[in-house]
């Protein structure tokens, strides 16, 4: 057991302790192990202890997925780096920092976007995906602006076609659980090859290589 057990309740850390007994939970035994009665025996605490927080199990995984999303956006930004070396370098390292997060943080991962909850289901969860989007919208928009004028697809459809390919790929072959399925090369090199015929289809040619 670890600090949450021992030290969580008595010194007011319930909160934190039941979010951490949640992503154990799930962890350990998927999103269908994560009751809430569970959390708060794996958190040392009565089963009453747990509304001081949290209305219900909906809303202790909500505030679970505001920190996944918390930690995801933090990843995308440090991937996309503003846009540097270069947009389209820029772009596969943002490619990138998805799958490593999907890996790294199969729990989180569940419970954004396999649990079933509503995307709004609170403002604070809303407002915390909303954020992780935007990296991922402000760094298309950038690709996007280095099409011809004439050429130039609208950036949101293009932001939530790449969002698809990311996540379909990341939910298929670069879990961090035992779901993922093998391939013949890597999730990134799938990512990559992906995006550049997509882009390509959509007459970028060699502009996102510039």
């Amino acid at each position: 057991m670890g600090w949450y057990k021992r030290r969580g309740y008595h010194h007011g850390h319930l909160r934190e302790a039941l979010v951490k007994a949640a992503l154990d939970l799930v962890g350990k035994h998927g999103l269908e192990g994560m009751t809430f009665a569970e959390a708060a025996r794996a958190a040392g605490v009565s089963p009453a202890a747990p509304y001081r927080h949290f209305r219900d199990r909906e809303a202790l995984l909500a505030e679970v997925a505001r920190l996944g999303y918390e930690r995801f956006a933090a990843m995308l930004e440090k991937g996309w780096a503003g846009g540097r070396p270069d947009p389209a370098a820029a772009f596969e390292n943002l490619g990138r920092a998805y799958l490593a997060f999907a890996r790294a943080e199969p729990a989180y991962y569940a419970v954004m976007f396999e649990s079933g909850l509503a995307p709004d289901v609170t403002p604070e969860l809303r407002d915390a995906a909303e954020r992780a989007f935007a990296v991922l919208r402000g760094a298309t928009e950038e690709i996007c602006a280095r099409f011809p004028k004439e050429k130039r697809p609208p950036a949101a459809m293009v932001a939530l076609h790449v969002w698809a390919l990311a996540h379909g790929i990341a939910a298929l072959f670069a879990r961090g659980d035992r779901a993922r399925r093998k391939l013949p090369m890597t999730p990134e090199q799938l990512l990559e090859a992906g995006v550049l015929i997509y882009l390509q289809g959509l007459g970028a040619g060699g502009e996102g290589k510039k």
